[in-house]
């Protein structure tokens, strides 16, 4: 008895392999935008930094920081996701952010939205299995950069002074998750918070400045000066850049890190201020470009300075 005909198969287009493989790729894309993976990797960045420079953490465990990165990229994240979600509008009309999957179109408000709840809560419960305190920072962090700066970025120039909050809470959140209950001193976190808070105004002025015309464009304040670039916000990033210097000292003054990582920290805090010192006398982009550069540089070489000079001691 002959048997009917087989089952019958669909016929594959010839680059429709190759499409879907596009299509993926994209869409991993997308997210690496989402998140904006490389600024979501240096704030977590400082944050394993803080917490392999903790007293009590003298032997590297390398699960809790591959968790602790994890955990830390994963609320990061979800802020950046934040941020989109509510700057869809003016992220379209700038230059520089309208290829954004959210404001591009590429992914709807609710899949970004989605992704967002679940990278906190993902997130946070991560962080949490190292202390409550990591885990309450971090979303305190995630609460302050989504729901006070993001659209305080739009009423006024103190918005710099609010992100900078969020900004510098991994390094706080990187020395909770090293908390061991009591007798732990917190002195140590709370440098690292400064020198990461005091960065971030020549850094974030200088993209600022750089980006003027974009940011003017979509209603964004976040030059000190209403007048946009002046020799007022050349001098504010030379004051901060200054003050960058005798917050340096105190890892070594508190036996945090030695001696060479003193002389490393305070070579680039003055590099640092020659960067803002040059901005203030051309006033020109080139100028605030050269100090977003150096900001970048700046920060992984002191922390990794400071971390290669430890001084280990358990309390």
């Amino acid at each position: 008895m002959e048997g009917g005909p087989g089952p019958t198969r669909r016929k594959r287009r010839p680059n429709e392999n190759v499409e879907q493989g596009v299509t993926k790729h994209t869409k991993l894309k997308d997210y690496a935008q989402l998140v904006k993976f490389t600024l979501s990797f240096t704030v977590v960045f400082s944050s394993v930094i803080s917490y392999m420079l903790a007293p009590n953490v003298v032997e590297y465990d390398w699960w809790s920081i591959v968790l602790l990165l994890t955990g830390g990229m994963l609320v990061t994240g979800s802020a950046n996701a934040v941020n989109q979600i509510a700057e869809v509008e003016t992220d379209a009309m700038m230059k520089r952010t309208a290829s954004r999957p959210v404001a591009a179109g590429r992914m709807s408000v609710q899949e970004a939205t989605a992704f967002a709840i679940i990278a906190a809560v993902v997130g946070s419960l991560i962080l949490w299995s190292f202390s409550w305190y990591a885990a309450v920072l971090s979303l305190l962090s995630l609460f302050i950069y989504g729901f006070v700066y993001t659209p305080m970025k739009k009423v006024n120039s103190t918005a710099v002074l609010i992100g900078a909050v969020p900004g510098a809470l991994p390094c706080l959140i990187g020395w909770a998750a090293a908390y061991n209950g009591e007798g732990f001193s917190w002195t140590g976190g709370w440098i690292l918070f400064a020198i990461q808070f005091l960065w971030q105004f020549p850094h974030f002025w200088a993209i600022a400045w750089v980006a003027h015309g974009d940011y003017s464009k979509a209603g964004f304040k976040l030059l000190p000066s209403e007048k946009g670039p002046t020799k007022f916000t050349a001098i504010q990033t030379i004051i901060y850049s200054l003050l960058m210097i005798p917050v340096g000292v105190l890892p070594y003054v508190t036996e945090m890190s030695g001696a060479v990582s003193l002389w490393i920290v305070t070579l680039a805090n003055f590099f640092m201020v020659v960067q803002c010192l040059r901005l203030y006398r051309n006033m020109d982009v080139k100028s605030a470009r050269r100090v977003m550069f150096s900001s970048y540089i700046y920060l992984p070489i002191v922390l990794l300075a400071l971390l290669a000079d430890k001084i280990d001691k358990v309390i």
